[in-house]
C-alpha cells in the first residue's frame, strides 16, 4: 500500500515515535510525505520515503494530487486541533478528497493505531473490491 504522512510542527515528534514504533509494519508498504516530516522520520528509521515539498509550499497539495489520481491508499495526517493555521481550507480540501476517494485517514494517534493494526491485520484490503481499477 502507498501510505502518505503529513504532520503539523508540534506533531511531527509524535509522528516520528509513531513511525519508530510500527516500522516493521510501514517497511512493507510505500511510504510518501511532506519535506520536513518526511526527512525526520527517515532519519529516525532508516526506511525509504519519497519526500515532497514542505506543506506549507505545497506539499499537502502534492499529496492531494496523489490521492485524486488514486496513488494513495492511506493517509496519516497528525494535525495540531489547537495552533490556528493559514493553511487550515487547504487541509480541508485533503480531507474532502479522502472522503471522495474513499482513502482511510488518521489526524490523530488513536486512530493511526487503529488503521496501522487494520493493515497488518489485512483489513483495508477493501479497497480493491469498492476501486477494482487500483
Amino acid at each position: 500500500m502507498n501510505i502518505a504522512l503529513i504532520a503539523h510542527d508540534a506533531k511531527k515528534e509524535l509522528m516520528v515515535q509513531f513511525c519508530i514504533a510500527y516500522c516493521g509494519i510501514f517497511s512493507r508498504h510505500s511510504l510518501c510525505a511532506t519535506g520536513t516530516t518526511g526527512k525526520m522520520v527517515a532519519e529516525a528509521t532508516g526506511l525509504n520515503v519519497v519526500r515532497f515539498m514542505a506543506g506549507s509550499q505545497g506539499g499537502d497539495q502534492q499529496i492531494a494530487s496523489r490521492i485524486s489520481c488514486n496513488e494513495i491508499d492511506l493517509l496519516l495526517f497528525f494535525r495540531d486541533p489547537i495552533t490556528a493555521k493559514v493553511s487550515e481550507p487547504d487541509e480541508a480540501g485533503l480531507l474532502r478528497l479522502c472522503d471522495v476517494y474513499n482513502i482511510p485517514v488518521a489526524t490523530n494517534i488513536a486512530t493511526a493505531e487503529a488503521l496501522i493494526h487494520a493493515l497488518e491485520n489485512g483489513d483495508l484490503d477493501w479497497r480493491d473490491i469498492v476501486n477494482p481499477k487500483r
